[in-house]
């Protein structure tokens, strides 16, 4: 290693006592050390304030191989060693124990100066430099999450892209080129899928159709959505549906659009063996129909369903939670899963269902779930309103009546009167609460916002079901 020396140190130097070579050698380290020929610590000072936090002041009087952690005392006895050189001994990196935490982090180089044996060692505290680095790989780290994610997620696209039965093309939203279709649009388009890529997306249609497409995706560019269109293939021998979204990706906007083939006239009778009438049965039930996700969310509707609730197409509920239209928002819905989840079906839920437009409609539910890696919920919604009018509305019988309680007016204070009613209607929520759960009492704590403990107390007073010893 070239080391450069002061070229007259005498001369420019000559004037400079020791005080001010230590305030210079302080001024120069974090930590400056004068050891005696025996390797002992003799003084010291810091200029770092971080290493003077650490207690490294009680090192006076200690051997310096004893200051270092094990590993590092064989590079203290090498820095010893080689001080006698005219340039000193190389630096060297040693870790000194903290009480605090991690080990402190010293690059050392170490000079004899004088007669006799004296060495001093100057070090520069490297704790802010592994924190640099601890940091710079963390986030080197974080980076190659995030890739691998992206990769992942780009990997999982094209699969889906590829395997997905819907005809899917992939169009820029600036010049209307298709700029990727999947095998399923191919297939349908009766062409290659790099015969499409790169030409115009009207191209695929039949003239007379390209009207219906430039204002439909002049629609979706400004408004970010439309209604689907019917529209002709280039061939002119098949209809399909047309539905487009706008999707943006950095600076630049994508169309996604979507094709669903019309079936030719008495296609759908050569599956009278599969799905398809029971499909267009529940399509066409006087009843409500609804399949969600495992959390209530609404994957189609059939029509009766949507009348009810006063939508007008399926596109307005899909996505949307059931509990949105449920006559107790959040504990209806939290009472039909939790018994899905535990029973697999629920039979004759009673409740009421709003629409949009403000109507409410009284109505009985049955579901069941479809166990899966995706769980899927059916329900089954009937009006049960004619029904409920026809009937008597004192068909219960109160635990007191309003006659009763009025027998007591002068004869007990009003606020026992009260007292009493109040447990009248506390009874009769929670007599309801219990049958609308089918006694589970978990669910029925929640629907009336008590906690489970103060449910059991409830019952256990007005002698509601049977409870265990534990209360339980």
């Amino acid at each position: 290693m070239h080391v450069s020396q002061f070229l007259a140190p005498k001369k420019s130097l000559g004037s400079l006592d020791i005080e001010a070579a230590a305030r210079l050698i302080t001024a120069a380290a974090d930590v400056a050390l004068v050891v005696d020929s025996q390797g002992v610590i003799r003084d010291l000072s810091f200029s770092s304030e971080e290493l003077s936090k650490e207690g490294y002041g009680e090192w006076l009087g200690q051997a310096w191989t004893e200051t270092v952690t094990a590993e590092s005392r064989p590079k203290i006895e090498a820095l010893l060693r080689d001080a006698s050189g005219v340039s000193g001994s190389t630096w060297r990196h040693v870790n000194h124990p903290s009480a605090r935490g991690a080990d402190v982090p010293v690059l050392y180089s170490a000079i004899k100066v004088g007669k006799t044996g004296r060495v001093i060692a100057v070090g520069r505290n490297l704790r802010p430099v592994a924190i640099l680095q601890q940091r710079l790989v963390e986030a080197q780290q974080s980076l190659e999450r995030d890739y691998a994610r992206l990769r992942h997620a780009e990997t999982r696209y094209r699969l889906l892209f590829q395997m997905a039965s819907e005809a899917i093309i992939i169009v820029d939203a600036g010049s209307e080129k298709v700029l990727e279709a999947n095998p399923a649009a191919a297939r349908l388009l009766g062409v290659a899928a790099k015969q499409v890529n790169g030409k115009p997306f009207t191209e695929s249609f039949d003239a007379s159709s390209s009207k219906a497409i430039a204002a439909l995706l002049n629609k979706v560019r400004t408004a970010g959505h439309a209604d689907e269109v019917r529209v002709r293939l280039r061939n002119g021998k098949q209809a399909a549906q047309l539905s487009v979204s706008l999707f943006q990706q950095d600076k630049d906007a994508q169309f996604i659009s979507r094709l669903v083939a019309h079936e030719p006239a008495g296609a759908a009778s050569d599956r009278v063996g599969g799905k398809s009438p029971v499909l267009r049965a529940l399509e066409n039930s006087p009843d409500g129909f609804v399949v969600t996700d495992g959390e209530g969310r609404v994957m189609t509707a059939n029509r009766a369903f949507l009348d009810v609730v006063q939508c007008a197409a399926e596109e307005q509920v899909r996505g949307k939670s059931l509990t949105q239209w449920l006559g107790r928002p959040g504990a209806d819905l939290n009472v039909l899963l939790a018994n899905l989840r535990q029973h697999g079906s629920v039979r004759l839920f009673a409740t009421t269902l709003r629409g949009d437009l403000g109507s409410t409609t009284e109505v009985e539910i049955s579901a069941v779930a479809v166990p899966d890696d995706d769980p899927v919920l059916g329900f089954v919604i009937r009006s049960v309103g004619r029904r409920l009018a026809s009937s008597t509305a004192g068909d219960r019988e109160l635990p007191r009546s309003p006659e009763q309680l009025t027998e007591l007016i002068g004869r007990v204070p009003l606020k026992d009167i009260v007292r009493e009613t109040t447990d009248v209607i506390e009874r009769l929520c929670i007599e309801a609460a219990l049958q609308l759960t089918s006694d589970n009492r978990a669910s029925a704590a929640e629907m009336l916002g008590l906690s489970r403990q103060s449910l059991y107390l409830k019952l256990h007073r007005y002698g509601l079901g049977e409870l265990d010893s534990t209360g339980a």
